[in-house]
């Protein structure tokens, strides 16, 4: 029996988890009181939590049964860096069931030192400390599999129906992913990993025009990938084009950037610009997507490799 371990980047499940959850993201520094009151209020609008913790839980349910079903018995968990269960947490209660042979997945699907890296350092640093023999192996570089790439497809003819049949062939796509400091990004895939998804993806559908786009930077002096998106929404605004089709390919699960910034704050400046903006429904755990996860997990552990798709 081996444990599959999904590395996520968490959430607060509870208007209370807000304030630690910022704490553990801030590296032990206390948010500022207007600063707290902000992102509750986010929360408040999603629903007061984030969901992403829950739909975590689940898809690491769904690969556990659908990797069982091809004869390969695993035990799921999850991993957060800023929820709980944190990462640490998770290792141990493998540890502590007897299972000492982990595959971990990063809930990314664009490698950086800042995404994919992230988790990877966190859980070596989780197993030094822990001093315990256990074997962990990683899952990345997927955001090509073909099986992935049928499930984003999927999720933009979903998206692509929300829009009335006369007007869908004039759809803008913007794809978008988390901003990230160019520091921390320079001679790192990410970007490439982005462009390369998109553009198979768009060899699949007809063809539409589209941008790049990122969104949710942090605060802070240091220049971010860009454009966002607000900026792209206002530069289509002027091109005269009205609809326009949110793809956030950079994430797999609802949360608050999903929720709160496509959701609310930007429909409310497409609104303002004379936009009709939709979003693309996430993966979460659509068939497709646990499909295109099961197989590549299924292709890791067997040492088999699919051709990416062209």
């Amino acid at each position: 029996m081996k444990a599959l371990l999904l590395l996520a980047f968490g959430g607060p499940r509870s208007p209370d988890e807000v304030e630690p959850f910022l704490i553990r993201l801030f590296r032990g520094r206390k948010p500022s009181s207007e600063l707290l009151e902000r992102i509750k209020e986010r929360y408040r609008m999603i629903g007061g939590f984030s969901p992403l913790p829950e739909i975590t839980f689940k898809q690491a349910k769904a690969l556990e049964n659908s990797l069982d079903a091809k004869g390969y018995p695993f035990k799921s968990y999850m991993g957060m860096r800023y929820g709980h269960p944190l990462i640490e947490e998770a290792l141990k209660e493998i540890v502590q069931e007897g299972i000492h042979e982990v595959v971990a997945l990063p809930m990314a699907p664009f490698r950086s030192r800042a995404s994919t890296g992230a988790y990877i350092e966190e859980v070596n640093q989780a197993k030094k400390n822990m001093g315990e023999k256990i074997e962990i192996s990683f899952v990345e570089g997927w955001h090509l599999h073909p099986l992935f790439l049928g499930a984003i497809q999927e999720k933009i003819e979903e998206g692509l129906v929300q829009f009335p049949p006369e007007a869908r062939k004039k759809v803008y796509l913007i794809f978008s992913a988390h901003s990230l400091p160019k520091s921390l990004v320079e001679n790192e895939p990410y970007v490439q990993d982005m462009e390369e998804s998109v553009r198979e993806v768009l060899k699949k559908i007809e063809p539409f025009p589209w941008r790049l786009a990122f969104q949710s930077r942090g605060m802070g002096p240091e220049e971010w990938l860009g454009p966002d998106v607000e900026s792209v929404l206002e530069e289509l605004s002027r091109e005269k084009i009205r609809e326009v089709l949110i793809v956030p390919v950079g994430f797999v699960s609802d949360h608050i950037e999903i929720l709160y910034d496509i959701d609310i704050l930007y429909q409310n400046r497409a609104k303002s610009l004379g936009l009709e903006l939709k979003r693309t429904p996430s993966l979460n755990v659509s068939k497709r997507f646990i499909e295109a996860l099961s197989a590549i997990i299924e292709e890791h552990v067997t040492g088999l490799k699919e051709p990416s798709s062209s």
